[in-house]
């Protein structure tokens, strides 16, 4: 059993461990965020799904995953991207340590070339994936926008760096990532090392000021290098969450109301279960 302070003074920080042959790790990284809203019609939450759609279509997405690429220090071999009907896209990014001169990357990750409506990116020790799922409650108003990104990496680079990148990306209401290292990879004298990298909780590596507007939760399991971190926003002003509505076109006990729902809504995701 790993004694974990032990480990992180051996490992340290900043410093650069030496290698036998190849890192062999793996370091996979699932970022699940959900933006609620408010929409007072069947028109408005059809109105809503289809500002979200837009708003985070594969090419804007793709634009995120080049952006993560480049945060966590890779390179992109390929991409392929997908919009769907009636709603939701997904995009998938393969990528490299080192820099290749790759031909057909258009101005969103420098790929010239490759169709529009048929785009793959690849990356020979790591890829991203991204997917979208809007939906709506068919009683209550309430809309839900799910993104789903999955960061895996192999070699020195890790996915933790674009934390605050992807958070800031998106309007996250309740975030769930989970973060894994897997595999083994020797030093210079041969001995294992089952991880090359201090982390005790996610949130280290999450910015202060980010994490001061959230509730936060970990559920770890340091022998096995899995780590899980929950949050959810601590406040919310309600007009952030109306969809063509104005606050003060609500009375007062029916704005109470729709800030119930909506707290219910993130509880309930947050927790993993339904409310009664």
């Amino acid at each position: 059993m790993h004694n974990i302070p032990e480990r992180n003074v051996m490992l340290g920080l900043n410093e650069k461990l030496k290698l036998y042959g190849f890192n062999n790790l793996t370091k996979t990284l699932s970022f699940n965020i959900y933006d609620i809203c408010y929409a007072k019609s069947a028109r408005e939450q059809q109105d809503y799904i289809k500002y979200i759609d837009e708003q985070y279509n594969s090419d804007r997405l793709t634009k995120i995953l080049c952006d993560v690429t480049e945060a966590i220090g890779a390179h992109v071999l390929n991409i392929s991207k997908q919009d769907y009907e009636p709603q939701g896209a997904s995009v998938t990014v393969l990528i490299a340590e080192d820099h290749r001169d790759i031909a057909g990357i258009d101005e969103s990750c420098n790929m010239r070339g490759i169709p529009k409506q048929d785009i793959a990116g690849h990356l020979d020790k790591s890829h991203l994936t991204v997917h979208t799922y809007p939906e709506f409650h068919p009683d209550n108003a309430i809309t839900t926008f799910r993104v789903d990104i999955d960061v895996s990496t192999c070699g020195e680079i890790t996915p933790l760096k674009s934390l605050d990148y992807l958070i800031g990306s998106f309007d996250s209401d309740i975030i769930t990532i989970d973060y894994r290292v897997r595999g083994f990879t020797r030093d210079e004298k041969g001995k294992k090392l089952f991880i090359d990298h201090d982390i005790t909780s996610i949130q280290n590596y999450i910015a202060k000021e980010t994490l001061e507007r959230y509730d936060a939760i970990d559920i770890n399991v340091y022998q096995a290098n899995i780590f899980h971190t929950k949050m959810m926003i601590k406040e919310i002003f309600l007009q952030n969450y109306l969809f063509n509505t104005d606050t003060y076109e609500l009375a007062p006990k029916r704005r109470l109301e729709i800030n119930d729902q909506l707290r219910r809504e993130m509880i309930e995701i947050f927790s993993g279960s339904n409310i009664f």
